[in-house]
């Protein structure tokens, strides 16, 4: 009969609770079968994949940074709070054991109005334990460890972020560096020039006005090794703090030239959302908040708690020790509360539904990175061969209009021109290969750097 009834008052709270709203259907998330570029080949990525570089510079670089940089280490200690909170949340489905010890002397008073002295000692072991019925601590315990399992996908997100971020900070050093050579061999050769035209001035077959124009752009070159060099240092304070060390010097190893002939990657796209750590992230915390939702829920159900205490007492008015014991077991059922816990169960659905919708952007995010790097790997291709012929070619006039200055064809105005277009030209040519190497590190990163859930 009690237990009868005691069923029928689960039934009725259970009811309260309503039925367990679904995701949102506009959670949900189409993957294409290809990708806008049509590649559907597949690739395996290392996850030491710089190491194609062949650069150890640069595999001491990564190496400091994935052992000092601060966020990295922030992200770790993310991940032991996460630990400890998941072990306290596990706790609560173990039995609870305590001790209650007391001792000292009083003064009371008998039945007979009389004074007793007495020096009295208790000793007590209680325990405790609550029947997980309805799965509400089982619940709360595993919406814990999804969230420290989120942790660690988070923390291994900053590491493939910092990896490529050093990686790429090196890349555009070494292009600085070239960017450098260009500007001082430029200086150099129009330093030449210069000297050439001072002595046809004072010899009297060139002109003051040629003159002026040479030390013009003269100067001209001069001011790019200093700005060139103010970017190189910053370049090198700021990947200096990247791996943790103060503000310094980088050493160099490998050039540009040898980082692009890395492989280019690819991943059909079904596959990326098992390959982003991110995206492991956003759906283990949609699960965690999901079974917050069901801990939520269960609250609207009746607990059940056994405890039992055992011990003694000892006291001068005693000729030997008292043992003591309880046994026993209670039920808390919610019957009135104002509201409150349907306002939590509605709260934690909300968290639930935002947490579904913050996994669908984070997966439409991943494709968008991967679609952008990998249209600009290809389209960055094909810029550079175009701004390779537009070097060529613009060489080709710089060398017929120095022909023609030098027969007296044209004037020195024409030279300048060629070869201030062929300074600039270079120069986008060299960015451009700081762009591209930058968006074949992006593809990298975007793809997962090699990450596997299984490695950790």
């Amino acid at each position: 009969m009690r237990t009868g009834a005691a069923l029928c008052l689960a039934t009725v709270l259970a009811a309260c609770a309503g039925p367990k709203p679904g995701v949102p259907p506009l959670a949900a998330v189409d993957v294409p079968a290809v990708w806008r570029g049509g590649s559907g080949s597949a690739t395996q990525i290392d996850a030491d994949w710089w190491r194609q570089f062949g650069d150890p510079v640069l595999d001491g670089l990564v190496a400091k940074a994935l052992e000092r940089n601060t966020d990295l280490l922030t992200a770790g200690t993310r991940v032991a709070e996460a630990r400890a909170q998941f072990r306290s949340a596990a706790s609560r489905l173990a039995p609870q054991l305590g001790f209650d010890g007391r001792g000292g002397r009083s003064r009371s008073v008998n039945p007979f109005g009389e004074g007793v002295d007495q020096t009295q000692a208790t000793g007590e072991f209680t325990i405790s334990y609550e029947v997980d019925l309805f799965g509400r601590l089982s619940a709360t315990s595993d919406a814990s460890r999804k969230a420290f399992e989120a942790t660690e996908f988070a923390r291994d997100g900053t590491r493939i972020t910092l990896i490529a971020t050093v990686v790429s900070g090196y890349a555009l050093l070494r292009g600085l560096d070239e960017q450098l050579s260009l500007a001082e061999e430029t200086l150099k050769s129009r330093q030449l020039e210069l000297d050439v035209i001072r002595r046809r001035s004072e010899a009297g077959y060139g002109s003051k006005l040629e003159l002026a124009q040479a030390q013009s752009a003269l100067e001209a070159a001069a001011r790019l090794v200093p700005a060139t060099r103010r970017s190189i240092s910053q370049q090198e304070n700021a990947l200096s703090v990247l791996v943790g060390d103060v503000p310094g010097e980088i050493p160099r190893g490998g050039d540009l030239g040898s980082m692009l002939r890395i492989a280019v990657p690819s991943a059909l796209p079904s596959q990326l959302v098992r390959r982003r750590p991110d995206i492991a992230e956003a759906e283990t915390r949609l699960a965690s908040t999901g079974r917050s939702l069901d801990a939520a829920r269960a609250l609207f159900l009746p607990s059940f708690q056994i405890s039992g205490a055992g011990g003694g007492v000892a006291s001068t008015l005693l000729g030997d020790p008292i043992s003591l014991f309880s046994l026993g077991g209670s039920i808390l059922a919610p019957l009135f509360q104002g509201g409150k816990l349907r306002a939590q169960a509605d709260a934690a659905a909300a968290r639930r539904d935002a947490a579904s919708f913050a996994y669908r952007a984070t997966v439409l995010e991943a494709f968008e990175e991967v679609e952008n790097a990998m249209t600009g790997v290809a389209r960055l291709s094909q810029e550079q061969n175009a701004l390779d012929r537009q070097v060529a070619a613009t060489g080709l006039a710089l060398d017929l209009a120095r022909r023609r200055y030098r027969s007296g064809y044209a004037s020195y105005l024409e030279q300048l021109v060629a070869e201030q277009s062929l300074l600039e030209v270079r120069l986008q040519a060299l960015s451009k290969r700081s762009e591209r190497m930058a968006a074949l590190i992006s593809l990298y990163r975007s793809l997962g750097g090699g990450w596997s859930p299984n490695a950790r």
